[in-house]
């Protein structure tokens, strides 16, 4: 994907996952917290399952190599499992303006790893645009009365969910090379199964059908597709960037909770607007170039022959692209404008 491309992936992730919070919210009367998270995941995995189904027009074995499971494994367990887990933990023990804050955890902690541990680049242009997203995002999420109470083990909690949610995003951004519908349905799944099995195991009964089809509906917009996007983002803009751009998904939730419950448009909605449009446009205008090497690579994904792919073919190509197989990249040194997409994973 082209850099413009990822960057709509990431927006458009963010506003499906930013709108099923206030519809999500809607649905909480009719189920219990644990058994709605559990069906709002199912949705996400049974929907992106059935729809790989029909896109393959049968089941096709993923493409990840043998080095790939491990990474998607880490990231099945420790987002799809363990966060959901704490996060559920957490929130009956915090309060909803205390969690929204925390939210904003998430992107700075999938920047920080990024950074630290898996050595994507960073200048201050980045770092201030992000900087200046979460600022949007606390100032939207700020609780205005005072009210609401939490605890210091909730709060805990909530963090840990966060912590592992940014633990997911840069484990993902391993294998986000691969099928990315596979990917999320994979995660959606996981999650689905251990939460509604959680929920059932408290005690909680399944609501009516009508109530159960709108969850798994809003769970497949909102986790199954905004994943998808998610990781397609991640392919071309690194974890780092696609974190920042995901981080303004409570503007949306705001933005849809203004224009379809009507609620009022305050101050701090406006700010909030400016310090992420800010943010955005900070990422967008990046320049980074540098001559740069790739070290000589193989793997499998979608791709057009243009620079970095130049390379023969050992069966019958109909010129078609882009096109998806099993190719070689050779070592090569040259210089142009770049972001950490699959290609660009060096060091500075």
């Amino acid at each position: 994907m082209s850099f413009n491309a990822s960057v709509l992936a990431a927006l458009a992730a963010a506003m499906l996952f930013g709108a099923s919070t206030p519809l999500a919210k809607a649905l909480l009367g009719a189920a219990p917290p644990v058994l709605l998270a559990g069906l709002l995941y199912a949705g996400s995995g049974v929907g992106l399952a059935l729809a790989r189904l029909a896109r393959d027009r049968g089941f096709n074995a993923p493409q990840l190599t043998r080095g790939e499971w491990p990474w998607l494994l880490g990231a099945t367990t420790v987002g799809g499992v363990l966060g959901p887990i704490l996060l559920l933990y957490g929130l009956a023990r915090t309060s909803a303006a205390s969690t929204s804050l925390l939210l904003n955890l998430e992107a700075v902690l999938t920047a920080l790893l990024a950074w630290l541990v898996f050595h994507e680049n960073a200048d201050r242009r980045i770092v201030l645009g992000m900087a200046l997203i979460v600022a949007g995002g606390v100032v939207l999420a700020w609780p205005m009365d005072g009210a609401g109470a939490t605890s210091l083990i909730g709060t805990l909690a909530v963090a840990g969910a966060f912590v592992c949610w940014a633990v997911d995003n840069n484990l993902t951004r391993k294998v986000s090379v691969g099928d990315s519908v596979f990917i999320a349905a994979t995660k959606g799944l996981t999650a689905g199964v251990t939460n509604v099995a959680l929920a059932l195991a408290l005690g909680a009964r399944l609501p009516t059908p009508g109530v159960t089809a709108a969850a798994m509906g809003v769970g497949f917009l909102g986790y199954g597709v905004s994943l998808v996007l998610f990781v397609l983002a991640l392919r071309g803009l690194g974890a780092a960037r696609t974190g920042a751009y995901f981080s303004v998904a409570p503007f949306f939730g705001a933005a849809l909770a203004i224009v379809a419950f009507g609620e009022p448009l305050s101050w701090p909605c406006a700010l909030a607007a400016a310090l992420m449009a800010l943010g955005v446009w900070l990422h967008l205008t990046e320049v980074h170039e540098h001559e740069h090497v790739h070290e000589a690579l193989t793997h499998t994904h979608a791709h057009r022959h243009d620079a970095h792919h130049q390379h023969g073919h050992n069966f019958d190509w109909n010129g078609r692209e882009p096109h998806t197989h099993e190719h070689s990249h050779e070592p090569l040194v040259h210089r142009h404008p770049h972001y950490p997409d699959v290609h660009h994973r060096h060091e500075h």
